[in-house]
């Protein structure tokens, strides 16, 4: 019985934390760029009691072994990475990548991370930033004067001023892209970091080598699909349910096994 509720507490454990992912992307179901996420079970070691085709006696073998489960882990937690939808805004700094690849942010320490969240501003330099203020790279900044920004699908940036009679164009927006865009890191404020897993940051221009398109105006929505999400919490609720029952029953017969023990 022991061995029971051991292991339908490596359950109720694995349940927890896929409810808590499920949360997190209900939670973030208005993050523009948010990925869901979705964790992956993998079974705990086996109890080898009887291997299989080992001699049941002098001239026969086992046709089948037994061997007893000790539970399920999460053995990883799997980004999804499809194409969120486009909603349209008013803010022309407001960019969206259709396909794939993510921004360049420079952290203030320094060190490179990626987003997906294409929510951009200016800062006081004419900078083009994140709306936490850290550069979004290649460095570009918009004039003081500028009268209109426009980006291109390529992401070509030019303005227009009261001076000039043709846009004139101040920088190119580029995008990184990974082997392996599963592999890399979420670190808060939308923020990704390359890891070894994800391979180094392929960079190019958007719309050649596999890279998305960009779409000024608009802001890529969360890849959260409610509907889907509430059935699996709710599919949730009752694993855990069940396993606290199962849990319960398995102390009900410890209950009975201790008082036995103590009437002998």
């Amino acid at each position: 019985m022991l061995a029971a509720l051991e292991t339908i507490g490596t359950g109720l454990q694995a349940v927890q934390t896929q409810m808590d992912s499920i949360a997190n992307n209900i939670s973030n179901v208005n993050t523009y760029g948010y990925k869901q996420s979705l964790p992956v079970f993998e079974t705990l070691l086996y109890q080898n009691q009887i291997q299989p085709g080992a001699s049941s006696s002098g001239d026969t073998l086992y046709p089948s072994g037994m061997d007893l489960g000790t539970g399920v882990k999460v053995a990883a937690e799997v980004p999804v990475l499809t194409q969120g939808n486009l909603t349209q805004t008013s803010n022309s700094l407001d960019v969206a990548i259709q396909g794939n690849g993510y921004f360049q942010v420079l952290q203030p320490d320094g060190q490179l991370a990626y987003t997906r969240d294409g929510a951009f501003q200016l800062n006081q330099n004419g900078q083009i930033v994140t709306a936490d203020g850290y550069e979004v790279l290649p460095n570009i900044t918009v004039p003081a004067n500028a009268t209109s920004v426009t980006i291109g699908a390529d992401g070509t940036i030019s303005v227009t001023t009261p001076t000039s009679t043709n846009a004139v164009v101040i920088g190119q927006m580029q995008l990184a892209n990974f082997i392996n865009a599963q592999g890399l890191q979420p670190v808060g404020q939308n923020l990704y970091l390359s890891t070894t897993s994800s391979g180094p940051a392929i960079t190019g221009t958007p719309e050649t080598n596999g890279l998305g398109s960009i779409n000024q105006g608009y802001l890529e929505d969360s890849n959260t699909n409610v509907v889907s999400s509430m059935v699996d919490l709710i599919s949730a609720e009752r694993a855990y349910q069940l396993g606290t029952d199962v849990a319960q029953s398995a102390g009900s017969e410890l209950g009975y096994l201790a008082q036995m023990a103590s009437n002998a």
